[in-house]
């Protein structure tokens, strides 16, 4: 249990909006803070009710108590009663909430809104912090990102992640929220480089899961790695992130994870791919969201519109959505003409 003398008694109520793997397991940790309110939000009543009877989110994260003091709803508007508010939705469904916070008569302006999704909105090719402040005129926005996979941090197994914001008061308050959970919390203030680090990875993990579901190596998977971080740091500094970003906790920590974990959903997409299994098969059996699925669309985009060389993601693109045999994917990186590195 937390002590006293590490809580910030200015911090009295959270809510965690997305009931999937990674927002209950935030709610769960949060709420060993004994100064801490904490609220799960899900948009399905139905699941609300199921974890609110069984004190279990049997879809995501089976097995797994959701303490008591967990309070969960499916009404927006009770739950946007909070100071900090934890954006925990796939990036396909972020502006369709926001747009329905908008709806409501809660004055959420004044609130800490943190997202922890990993994306890039397909169409408009931006972030989840840029479609925040366009949807909701937020001033206080920040983004998580690292190597936190949920089915360990769940189980207080002790990992770290980057909060980057602008805002340097929400900043240090939500560094110090997290004070004594299994997350270590350090700060930033690039925005750009920690959101594009943890969504461009997605990629590089389908990639080394697509290396794994043909039956190569370790040798394969960490050249996969380390080529793919150069290039994601490529397009991340076009966009104004920092080069060092990429190297740190949201860069090469959160990709490596996401390359070598068995829970990882990206690595799993990409090896039964790997194997011969059609896209839309995969997708139709699983519960949970691979944010990479739609995010190699994002991210092939953003190459060929501001003409970066991003070969790995390329073809990971054309083995998704072109039917491209994954060793002629293979072949042609191999066969790419000589350079220095």
């Amino acid at each position: 249990m937390l002590s006293k003398s590490r809580m910030d008694k200015s911090i009295k109520k959270v809510t965690i909006l997305g009931a999937g793997s990674w927002g209950t397991t935030l709610a769960i940790i949060l709420s060993k803070n004994p100064g801490l309110s904490v609220n799960l939000w899900t948009a399905f009543p139905e699941q609300a009710d199921n974890i609110l009877s069984s004190r279990e989110n049997k879809d995501f994260l089976p097995s797994i108590k959701i303490p008591r003091k967990v309070k969960v709803t499916s009404c927006l508007n009770d739950a946007l009663q909070s100071q900090i508010i934890i954006v925990a939705v796939p990036v396909k469904f972020l502006r369709a909430l926001l747009q329905e916070i908008k709806k409501t008569d809660t004055d959420y302006k004044d609130r800490i809104f943190l997202s922890v999704a990993k994306g890039i909105e397909t169409w408009s090719l931006k972030t989840p912090s840029q479609i925040m402040k366009e949807e909701l005129k937020l001033k206080k926005i920040a983004v998580l990102s690292g190597p936190t996979i949920a089915k360990e941090v769940v189980k207080s197994i002790p990992t770290v992640a980057t909060i980057a914001s602008l805002h340097k008061k929400s900043l240090s308050k939500l560094q110090r929220l997290f004070k004594g959970t299994p997350l270590r919390i350090y700060r930033s203030f690039d925005v750009t480089g920690t959101e594009l680090a943890g969504a461009l990875k997605n990629i590089i993990a389908l990639a080394c899961g697509i290396s794994d579901g043909l039956g190569f190596g370790t040798n394969t998977k960490a050249a996969l790695l380390t080529r793919g971080l150069v290039e994601i740091a490529r397009l991340g500094k076009r966009l104004g992130a920092r080069s060092s970003t990429f190297w740190g906790i949201s860069g090469m920590g959160d990709l490596a994870t996401t390359c070598f974990s068995p829970y990882s959903r990206n690595r799993f997409v990409g090896q039964e791919i790997g194997k011969g299994r059609k896209l839309k098969n995969i997708i139709n059996e699983m519960k949970m969201v691979a944010e990479g699925i739609t995010t190699v669309k994002s991210g092939f985009t953003l190459s060929k519109k501001l003409k970066i060389d991003m070969p790995i993601t390329r073809q990971v693109y054309l083995v998704l959505y072109q039917n491209k045999k994954p060793l002629m994917a293979v072949k042609d990186l191999m066969s790419r003409p000589l350079k220095a590195e």
